[in-house]
């Protein structure tokens, strides 16, 4: 029977999905958050040109309060973006709009561990709507 070689690369996206998976969901974690829409755009290294984009609803009863996506080089180890703290900052503030960028700084491949960071950028554009509250009387 033939089974898969261990790879860091493999391994590491393992323990992020498990970390994952165990967080609580969105609407667990934030109860005044009603919605909220996503705008990712990536781009490779050193390039100003955009390589995907992606939008969409989150679905808040489902999308785990890890909020972390993987990075588009699929040769990349330790890296991808993680938007957990921006998103509870956001959140905490009833921020309706949050921009920003991030740099992935795992390693552009298994060979270059310890030699070249990947550093990939993903821009992205979180809109959320919140419960109203209600008036003191």
């Amino acid at each position: 029977m033939y089974s898969e070689r261990p790879s860091p690369r493999k391994e590491y996206r393992q323990k992020e999905s498990q970390r994952v998976n165990a967080s609580a969901t969105l609407a667990e974690q934030f109860r005044e958050l009603t919605a909220l829409t996503v705008d990712l755009t990536y781009f490779s290294r050193g390039s100003f040109t955009r390589n995907s984009e992606i939008k969409y609803t989150v679905n808040l009863a489902h999308a785990k309060s890890l909020f972390r996506f993987n990075c588009p080089n699929d040769q990349c180890v330790g890296g991808d973006f993680d938007l957990s703290a921006e998103l509870a900052k956001a959140v905490g503030k009833h921020q309706t709009n949050l921009t920003g960028e991030v740099i992935c700084q795992g390693w552009r491949s298994q060979t270059e561990i310890g030699q070249e960071r990947c550093l990939n950028t993903l821009r992205f554009k979180l809109s959320a709507a919140y419960a109203q509250q209600e008036a003191p009387a």
